[in-house]
């Protein structure tokens, strides 16, 4: 999944009351499918009417199959680790995730019958323990850890529930791999938790081979995610009644 560099402090916290389901809103959805369309079509945006609260977000486009029971395709996703205000920060992702995804084609005016809008809102940054402090399918995760030239201490290949060791060097900006995964991505992809972090890390970028140490030398953020999805019908009947007001 594309990921523009975050702006995460890893020692903020984002949380919310789970037990809401009015964190993400349809609206939201809407609010980014009229990002594009407009975009596209030089209509005039519809203002939004929903609180412009600030979250960590994430916008992704979806193809429709054109056959029942086909599952979409992923068409664009693009988010950002810093809290945005939902009013700039969903139109400006709608058209990052839309343009700017490098591994599509920027998405035309002839596709938007067929397209699905999904946001995901974030929160509950939590630092983790270790690497195996975490829970699939509740946890989307962050991961940063030194290059492995700057490790030192045991070379035991077996998965450890103790955190990082403190004599680690510290990470800087020059050093650090950095990678995500949203909660819903680890159990789409069947892995389990070390898989999980063997894949982020190679996501990172780190092309070598990944050891117990390395993966100690992890330092691992959990977070979850609240996420709504509209497909391209309902978000013209939300622009249509929206004119008629």
């Amino acid at each position: 999944m594309s990921l523009l560099p975050p702006d995460l402090a890893l020692g903020s916290t984002v949380k919310e009351d789970l037990g809401s389901d009015e964190v993400c809103l349809l609206e939201h959805c809407f609010y980014a499918f009229d990002a594009l369309y407009c975009a596209l079509t030089d209509a005039t945006p519809i203002d939004p009417a929903f609180p412009n609260h600030k979250y960590p977000l994430f916008v992704t486009w979806n193809t429709r199959s054109s056959r029942a029971g086909r599952p979409s395709r992923l068409r664009g996703c693009i988010g950002s680790f810093e809290a945005l205000s939902l009013h700039d920060g969903l139109a400006e992702y709608a058209l990052i995730s839309a343009f700017r995804d490098s591994r599509f084609r920027k998405i035309d005016i002839s596709e938007l019958e067929t397209l699905e809008c999904g946001i995901s809102l974030l929160t509950d940054f939590e630092d983790a323990e270790s690497y195996l402090d975490w829970t699939v399918g509740v946890h989307g995760i962050y991961i940063s850890f030194p290059h492995p030239s700057l490790l030192t201490g045991s070379s035991s290949e077996t998965p450890s529930p103790l955190s990082s060791s403190p004599f680690l060097p510290r990470v800087t900006r020059k050093q650090a791999f950095t990678a995500t995964f949203l909660p819903d991505v680890i159990p789409d992809q069947g892995w389990n938790k070390i898989e999980a972090v063997d894949s982020a890390i190679k996501k990172a970028g780190w092309t070598g081979r990944i050891t117990e140490d390395l993966r100690r030398s992890v330092k691992l953020r959990r977070y979850q995610s609240k996420k709504r999805l509209a497909a391209w019908g309902e978000y013209i009947q939300w622009r249509e009644n929206g004119i008629r007001q």
